[in-house]
């Protein structure tokens, strides 16, 4: 069974109704309270003064129609159940209930169902003595010489227009004709690469991996072709050159319609590639990217392209107090800024310092010494590679003081430097969170030339940056009493502070960080922390 969210088959879309009509943001919606059965949702705002639009159809195809209600578009949408026309009942209901003497129009989409439903309601309201014309939309160009072509995406061009002129007071006879020219000028085709899956029901998809169906429909009705999918511009050219066949070299206006289930990353890609198309560059109005009419969840879109007459340019242009609307543009210039890469390496000058030389020669010959031993603890409580990361980071900075590439003699730029070779050369989290350490250190001390609380702060930004602290089992747990110990006392202490730091590792059966995260108080239990092993050692050199 397809897994879509609702409670009940029976009551989803009402319950959809009502969450579109509790959260739209102009507050211009209800609904018709009759029957269960007729779903009718309607401008709160409607006074029957002027020609009344009506559309709908099955649900399924969300925002159309009920999106699409509200003032300069839709009167009333009638909602059937997923992909299943609304009844006579419920079309007829809503035809008495928003129609006056100016009459009504309804907008109707060109399956057999629709045509029907709609067309006995029209007959039976005139009977009661009310004006209605229908409109049907055939507006799919995928099954070439089709008899019945489907209506689709579209169909909001043609609500968008007939919207407009009965909202400027027209006749329904002017209305009528709008719509159906606005009808005559639209055509559109979609792609999928799945079919939609209906709530509730077992559903196939029929469409082969890295494939696309062309020209399904939107009850996921067979398209006219099978695909391939490599690069996407491919399939959007293929597409506008269809569209570009219909527009006979005249003024036009796309819309990029999401089918439901594509990811919003590749609507935008699809936008690039629909505007730098052929069809793209000759646009006058790009509406979208955006769901205008969709099927459930099918991921998939369609492109529909309406010629612009002066009179539909005027009505798709106007604004309106619709929820699911998207107003065109005209495309935006993508040109972008040049800028000069920021260089990402520390500008310093090699100099030397005997005592400092042999400060760092001592704890890189450390690291590099502890290898095997941090490899076989951090076997023991995580992925064996804590010295081998370690040591790569320590052999890179030994080359370099041996090359006398080192700024020995400037405290804040030798911290930075070494940052900067531990993120290259260490890889993984430990090297940018050493490298964090480093970095911010240097920068403190080139403000403030006090070398433990620069460690101090370095410590803070590591902290920070990592979300790791005293009793996560981590090397923090040696650092940050032998930096606060070095601040308050001396050297010495700090040595003392680093091992019982280390030691108390081996003690603590949780570890909050790292890989060690992952185990049980069994295999941390007596096993100290390869990270603060290494803290530990370090400062043990000072003796």
């Amino acid at each position: 069974m397809s897994k879509l969210f609702f409670n009940e088959r029976k009551t989803l879309v009402s319950d959809a109704i009502d969450g579109l009509i509790y959260s739209n943001q102009h507050d211009n919606l209800t609904r018709l309270d009759i029957d269960e059965h007729i779903r009718v949702v309607i401008r709160k705002d409607w006074d029957k003064s002027k020609v009344s639009l009506i559309s709908g159809g099955g649900s399924g195809h969300e925002p159309a129609h009920a999106g699409f209600v509200g003032e300069g578009m839709l009167t009333a949408a009638v909602c059937g159940d997923v992909f299943a026309s609304p009844s006579v009942e419920a079309v007829l209901n809503a035809i008495i209930h928003v129609t006056g003497e100016a009459g009504c129009l309804l907008i109707v989409k060109n399956y057999t169902g629709d045509r029907l439903n709609f067309g006995l309601a029209a007959e039976k309201a005139k009977k009661l003595g009310l004006k209605v014309q229908m409109v049907i939309v055939n507006d799919d160009i995928s099954i070439e010489n089709s008899k019945k072509p489907r209506g689709i995406a579209g169909t909001v061009f043609v609500h968008k227009v007939a919207g407009y002129y009965a909202q400027q007071g027209a006749t329904l006879e002017e209305v009528t004709k709008q719509a159906e020219q606005c009808n005559t000028n639209v055509s559109s085709i979609g792609v999928a690469v799945t079919s939609c899956h209906i709530p509730g029901e077992e559903t196939e998809d029929r469409i082969p991996a890295n494939k696309a169906e062309l020209g399904l429909g939107i009850h996921g009705e067979p398209g006219i072709a099978v695909i391939d999918i490599d690069h996407s511009r491919d399939v959007v050219e293929l597409m506008a050159g269809k569209l570009l066949a219909k527009t006979n070299g005249q003024k036009y206006a796309l819309l990029l319609n999401n089918l439901g289930g594509t990811s919003p990353l590749e609507m935008s890609l699809l936008t690039k590639d629909v505007v730098e198309s052929s069809l793209g560059k000759e646009m006058t109005y790009l509406f979208g990217p955006k769901p205008f009419v969709t099927a459930i969840d099918m991921k998939g879109f369609s492109l529909s392209c309406v010629i612009l007459s002066d009179e539909i340019e005027t009505a798709l242009l106007a604004p309106v107090a619709v929820e699911s609307w998207q107003q065109g543009i005209k495309v935006n210039d993508a040109t972008p800024i040049t800028a000069k890469k920021a260089s990402n390496s520390v500008e310093f000058t090699a100099s030397e310092n005997a005592i400092v030389a042999e400060v760092v020669s001592k704890i890189c010959t450390t690291v590099i010494g502890l290898k095997g031993e941090l490899n076989r603890l951090d076997t023991l409580v995580g992925d064996g590679d804590t010295g081998s990361t370690f040591s790569s980071g320590a052999l890179k900075v030994q080359q370099e003081l041996n090359n006398n590439n080192l700024p020995l003699d400037d405290t804040q730029k030798l911290l930075e430097v070494v940052g900067e070779h531990l993120a290259m050369s260490m890889g993984g989290s430990s090297g940018i969170l050493l490298s964090i350490f480093f970095t911010a250190a240097g920068t403190h001390f080139g403000q403030h030339q006090n070398l433990p609380k620069a460690l101090l702060n370095g410590l803070e930004q590591m902290k920070f940056f990592g979300g790791a602290k005293v009793g996560d089992r981590t090397m923090i747990d040696a650092l940050e009493p032998a930096l606060l110990a070095l601040q308050k006392e001396n050297l010495a202490a700090a040595i003392v502070a680093a091992k019982a730091g280390t030691d108390s590792t081996a003690q603590m059966l949780e570890a909050k960080a790292g890989r060690s995260s992952y185990l049980n108080s069994d295999s941390l239990e007596g096993v100290k922390d390869p990270g603060a092993v290494a803290v530990q050692e370090v400062f043990a050199i000072f003796k």
